[in-house]
């Protein structure tokens, strides 16, 4: 059986190229990439649509990282050798999550 996956890629180019054709040049970066972390696709939506407090507040409750975008978050944590709490507030999220996907994931 053929397991699908969702193209991301082609998803946001033909919303930039269809609705917001003014922010495609700052998006290219992120769709130039090869492969699309749970990351980028969060941050293009954060660029082609942005926003509001409401929807950001209820959008953090909500959100579910894969392992790739958990040990990305790890590394740049170590790579930048900041604590928890640094680390939560730039990512907006839980010390206590962080502290799980570190006794998860030990770098």
């Amino acid at each position: 059986m053929i397991q699908s996956t969702i193209n991301y890629k082609r998803i946001y180019s033909d919303i930039l190229d269809l609705k917001y054709p003014e922010k495609k040049q700052v998006c290219q970066i992120i769709l130039n990439k090869e492969k699309l972390l749970a990351m980028d696709i969060i941050e293009l939506n954060k660029r082609i649509f942005g926003i509001s407090d409401d929807a950001q507040s209820f959008n953090r409750r909500h959100k579910a990282y894969n392992q790739s975008s958990i040990l990305h978050i790890l590394d740049y944590q170590k790579k930048n050798m900041l604590n928890d709490s640094e680390v939560a507030k730039y990512f907006k999220l839980s010390r206590s999550t962080l502290r799980l996907w570190k006794r998860k994931y030990t770098i």
